[in-house]
């Protein structure tokens, strides 16, 4: 945990505790909205440092603004905050009064908005978040795809909180029960790493899951060549089945999913969760060499499992 005593956290912004901010604006955390309030400031500021926030922040959920108290006070040049809840605004415009034009906050659904036009141009943004657990996942593989082939994307770094099972899959490796489709796109693009966990007691309410902190940070280039788009489909299609041995699983792709593997030089005898990620971009650039890759549409993008 962080040094920094609970009276120095809160005096070095001069408002009120987080307690007190709830109950003043009647926050109750609402379960519709994957809430989870963190009170620490101690802890909101290990988050934000070990982010090393510096320039601009984009967080996502920042309910009565724990996290964003938490990024301004360790350095945060602007934090653009996306918050759903209206009740929560009044919280956070109290926030932006203590740290004027370094605050703006956007009401709606972060599923909705992009942040990139609500940033100075050409500016390469952190995002940090307690994600709601609701919604993290879908976040998380927008961010990862959103630049298409274009890599690397819009933002500099991710660091998020999500349940504990999420964070390992995202992390796992091959021959893992957690390894899948988020664990190749993710590792592919990204380094991973899980950097302390949090437990359900720092929350109001507390969830019945351990939380993790879990950061990203693009790669200059992915690992191995590949387009986005056939690597999605092949993933979508191995781990749909993941039990299967690839020449099955990949059938719904090609009639001839033993030929595409020859093609790739993998072993068609291979499971999906066996796979490495450079296997699964030999097969991703074989893919359009078979007239019927992509007739056959595979299973949606991975929310949550």
């Amino acid at each position: 945990m962080s040094d920094t005593p609970p009276e120095r956290a809160v005096a070095d912004d001069d408002l009120p505790p987080l307690r007190e901010v709830i109950a003043t604006h009647d926050l109750a955390a609402r379960k519709s909205l994957g809430q989870n309030f963190l009170l620490d400031l101690n802890l909101t500021r290990r988050i934000a440092r070990a982010a090393k926030v510096a320039g601009p922040v984009v967080e996502i959920g920042p309910g009565p603004g724990g996290l964003t108290r938490a990024l301004l006070m360790e350095g945060a040049q602007q934090v653009v905050a996306i918050e759903r809840d209206e009740r929560c605004l009044p919280a956070l415009e109290d926030i932006g009064a203590r740290w004027p034009g370094r605050l703006k906050i956007i009401s709606g659904d972060a599923l909705e908005i992009d942040p990139r036009p609500h940033l100075a141009a050409g500016s390469a943004p952190q995002v940090v978040a307690n994600l709601p657990y609701n919604v993290g996942t879908e976040l998380l593989v927008r961010w990862l795809v959103q630049s298409g082939d274009a890599w690397p994307s819009w933002w500099s770094s991710l660091t998020l909180m999500f349940q504990r099972e999420v964070a390992e899959r995202v992390v796992a490796q091959p021959r893992s029960k957690a390894y899948g489709r988020l664990s190749v796109l993710a590792q592919w693009r990204c380094e991973t790493k899980i950097l302390f966990d949090v437990s359900p007691k720092a929350f109001t309410p507390p969830p019945k899951v351990t939380s993790s902190i879990l950061q990203i940070t693009p790669r200059a280039e992915p690992l191995w060549p590949a387009q986005l788009a056939n690597l999605e489909k092949v993933t979508a299609a191995a781990f749909s089945q993941r039990r299967k041995m690839l020449r099955a699983s990949l059938r719904q792709l090609v009639a001839q999913s033993e030929r595409l593997l020859e093609v790739a030089n993998v072993p068609e005898t291979l499971r999906a969760d066996a796979a490495n990620i450079e296997q699964f971009c030999a097969i991703a650039r074989a893919l359009p060499q078979f007239s019927d890759a992509g007739k056959a549409k595979p299973p949606p993008p991975e929310t949550r499992r």
